[in-house]
């Protein structure tokens, strides 16, 4: 298919899936009802990715017309073990999406109907390798929810209104491989409710250009990563790229993120299957990343891309046990308490690893404030662990407009100097935001990659002089900005003034003649 026709089809897809997104949520708030939304999109996914799934295998074993579909459920039970090893879970034939849809509008207990699906997909993954990847899945998608209706009645209208909305989406052929088309409309819904939702969206949802550029850093020169890992993970959207950069089967041993916010963990894990990632291939946790890391048994990671919440509190020297946590001890500090920064920093730099290459969106405060924020500024600096900080336009991140920054860290650095790239006017306004294009994100990596100064946009800094400008690493200290003031003829100047002294006397006389005239006609 041609590009620019995928392109518009692609563009006309997203705007009917919003669409119908707004038309659905009547009365409810979008971010409440983003949950619905997305968690049915997740059910039709899994039961046509099953579905496609066993059709392969029957029909390659010579069942030609074989339809798991339309199988009895009782007959569908011989499949259950196999399956549930091979892709996590298992849904009866009666509980697949498309045969519920096809009864819900005649379902009085719709809602009841749906509640046991969903318990019992999760269920089908109890005591398997998969249990931890499936639990919980469909917590948020709450079907007696007086957000849907004040009678049960009203609620299930709504639902039938959501699975036939979500089961017209044109998302193809199943079996057709149209698999990026669900991870598509995943990833645009996602977007449209943190851009809708203000703050609140934009703590867990990293626009998909800065993402790019993120993964892109990280992986220069490199055909393959052994895992990639990111400890503030949100939505997943940020560890997904590497799927799209490398090929998903170029990141050999995984995926792995850890989430605070129960909500947003469990739209990481559906985003890893809505990419097609199976769930031996991610390993999603849960918890506070600072204070109990998920993933110790896990790391290294080749590959560390974040962009963690800003200026954040955290328990600091309130708790005495992190002062001698191996991640954080060696600075000899800790972040301070309001602003966890720079601990999100050090836990990332003790689990990078040695041939690997981390890339994280700094608040602008941790380049230049002092005190303890400065002294693991020193510790980076002494030990040749900032490889190049990249200052970003400002207005690029959903509920703030603030100009923030990259840091990328590396333990086997070829030079004992920073680079600092100055990016802040590589970009395109589109709508109430700023975006990086391709291009922005070319040259930026361009920049990155040559490691050279460039009048106004680069410069490569010995640690020594970093050192001697008191560990300050803002972009500004270092890169001049273009002058953009016009050169000025003082000469030149001073004559067109004269001239206008000039012109204003011959102004004001003929002004008096002017007035002298009316008052001599009176």
């Amino acid at each position: 298919m041609n590009p620019t026709t995928k392109e518009a089809q692609r563009a006309e897809l997203h705007k009917t899936i919003w669409k119908i997104a707004n038309d659905l949520r009547g009365s409810v708030d979008g971010w409440d009802f983003k949950s619905y939304v997305l968690g049915t999109l997740f059910y039709r996914y899994i039961s046509e990715n099953l579905t496609a799934f066993i059709n392969d295998e029957e029909r390659r074993a010579g069942e030609a017309a074989f339809d798991y579909a339309a199988l009895p459920d009782s007959q569908a039970e011989f499949g259950r073990k196999d399956t549930v090893v091979e892709k996590g879970f298992y849904i009866l034939p009666s509980e697949l999406f498309a045969n519920v849809r096809k009864h819900a509008a005649s379902n009085p207990d719709l809602n009841e109907t749906l509640q046991a699906v969903f318990k019992n997909i999760e269920g089908s993954a109890l005591g398997a390798d998969s249990e931890d990847d499936i639990k919980g899945l469909f917590d948020d998608l709450d079907v007696n929810s007086s957000k849907l209706g004040n009678t049960v009645a009203k609620r299930n209208e709504k639902l039938v209104k959501l699975l036939d909305a979500i089961g017209d989406l044109p998302l193809g052929n199943f079996a057709d491989h149209t698999i990026d088309l669900f991870g598509d409309a995943y990833e645009y819904l996602m977007q449209m409710y943190a851009s809708q939702a203000g703050k609140s969206g934009g703590e867990y949802y990293t626009p998909q250009e800065v993402s790019d550029l993120l993964a892109r850093i990280t992986v220069v020169g490199k055909k393959t990563v052994n895992k990639v890992y990111d400890p503030a993970c949100g939505s997943g959207s940020l560890l997904l790229k590497f799927a799209k950069v490398l090929g998903k089967n170029n990141v050999r041993n995984g995926f792995y993120g850890q989430e605070i916010n129960l909500t947003t963990y469990n739209l990481a894990r559906i985003n890893m299957f809505l990419h097609d990632i199976s769930y031996e291939h991610f390993d999603i946790a849960h918890g506070d990343t600072l204070t109990d890391p998920q993933h110790e048994d896990d790391e290294p990671f080749e590959a560390i891309v974040s962009n963690p919440p800003y200026s954040i509190r955290w328990d600091g020297d309130a708790n005495p046990l992190l002062i001698n946590d191996p991640r954080y001890s060696p600075a000899g500090v800790l972040a301070p308490k309001s602003k966890a920064d720079l601990a999100f920093t050090m836990h990332i730099l003790s689990w990078l690893a040695v041939n690997g290459t981390a890339a994280i969106v700094e608040f602008p405060g941790v380049l230049y404030r002092g005190g303890a924020e400065r002294k693991i500024r020193q510790y980076l600096i002494d030990n040749n662990y900032v490889d190049t900080v990249i200052q970003l336009p400002p207005d690029l991140f959903f509920g703030t407009t603030i100009a923030t920054c990259i840091i990328v860290l590396k333990k086997s650095k070829k030079d004992s100097s920073v680079l600092f790239i100055d990016a802040s006017g590589e970009f395109t306004r589109q709508g109430n935001k700023n975006k990086l294009t391709p291009e922005h994100q070319d040259k930026v990596l361009d920049l990155f990659t040559d490691r050279e100064d460039v009048d106004h946009l680069t410069k490569l800094v010995s640690n020594e002089d970093v050192a001697a400008n008191d560990y300050n690493v803002a972009v500004s200290s270092y890169v001049d900005q273009k002058d953009k003031h016009e050169v000025v003829d003082i000469a030149e100047l001073n004559a067109e003034i004269a001239r206008i002294v000039v012109r204003q006397e011959e102004l004001r006389l003929s002004i008096d003649e002017i007035v002298a005239d009316l008052e001599g006609a009176k």
